[in-house]
């Protein structure tokens, strides 16, 4: 089990997933949850603090305390997206998010989507440096895309628990894709809502997909990322049909991804050296045909001759099954 939890991944993966996830903390602030800066024009006596808030204790939110928290947050997430002093900032990043959370959902509604993205944010301080790029590969970095790949696919389980738990078989029988249609359904719902029965298959269908999520550990490498694909997917159709965004745990999924192989940097470098021209010059005519003008150096192979060349790139070949979550 433990070689499992720290199965090596190469040290750009994690770079890539930190980066990622950062960002996405940042995007967070602006996008998806600016209204929680609202929350301080509501009477501090609605303020009721979930379990960690009454435990640790934290304050009531007031003006001050969250416009500190919000430009302290943006700006060392960004900061911590670099990759410079991970530890530092990583810790300062998830300390500051995890109480903008308490405040969002400390007035009636918990998001549990939010779970794969605090887990990571936990874990990546422990991760150590990385670069983009860089092939070796970490046990520690390993561990902390594990851990985040297990809170994720728990976020699945747990919500098919919750849901037979609260709801019994009703949930499968009743009426709730139906109502949430009715609340903020869009056009392409309209038109699955006419096909009969069609909506009691696609709440069969989601629990079962959550209860079978943690198949997705003993599947191998290809079917892995299908999977995950499937995933992805799902949430696609939730977002046309229900307007529902698991933005943070789309963020969180990305653990389960070859992400070292996403370089846009690089990508972009390469696009802007093929536009652009090379410098003119003054080359010497060819030789003619058939005439060799120079002999071959004694210790110079002929192309496709001798051992492989290097690859170019900087990441090495994948042989076999891939390594690593």
């Amino acid at each position: 089990m433990s070689r499992w939890l720290t199965e090596p991944v190469p040290r750009g993966r994690v770079a890539a997933f930190r980066t990622l996830i950062y960002l996405f903390v940042a995007a967070d602030l602006v996008i998806f949850t600016p209204w929680v800066r609202t929350r301080v024009t509501v009477p501090g006596d609605l303020y009721q603090p979930l379990l960690i808030g009454r435990l640790l204790p934290l304050p009531t939110p007031t003006p001050a305390l969250v416009a500190v928290i919000f430009w302290s947050l943006l700006l060392l997430a960004l900061l911590a997206a670099t990759g410079r002093a991970p530890r530092l900032l990583g810790w300062a990043v998830c300390a500051l998010y995890l109480e903008w959370m308490i405040i969002a959902m400390s007035y009636g509604k918990v998001d549990h989507d939010r779970f794969g993205l605090l887990i990571a944010l936990a874990v990546l301080p422990t991760a150590g440096r990385a670069r983009h790029g860089d092939t070796t590969r970490t046990e520690a970095g390993g561990w902390a895309l594990r851990v985040t790949q297990i809170a994720v696919i728990c976020t699945y389980f747990l919500a098919a628990w919750a849901k037979l738990r609260f709801g019994g078989l009703d949930w499968l029988t009743g009426s709730v894709l139906a109502r949430a249609i009715i609340r903020r359904g869009t056009d392409l719902a309209d038109l699955i809502a006419q096909v009969p029965y069609l909506l009691i298959v696609a709440q069969f269908g989601i629990v079962a997909f959550e209860l079978l999520s943690p198949v997705v550990f003993l599947l191998p490498a290809r079917w892995r990322l299908a999977m995950v694909g499937f995933f992805y997917s799902f949430h696609a159709v939730t977002i046309a049909t229900i307007t529902i965004s698991f933005a943070p745990h789309l963020a969180a999924m990305t653990s389960f991804l070859p992400l070292e192989r996403v370089r846009p940097l690089v990508w972009a470098r390469r696009l802007v050296g093929r536009e652009t021209p090379g410098p003119v010059t003054n080359a010497p005519a060819p030789d003619p045909v058939g005439v060799d003008t120079q002999p071959a150096l004694p210790d110079q192979a002929p192309v496709g001759v001798g051992p492989d060349p290097t690859p170019l790139g900087d990441q090495a070949p994948v042989v076999g099954r891939p390594v690593g979550p």
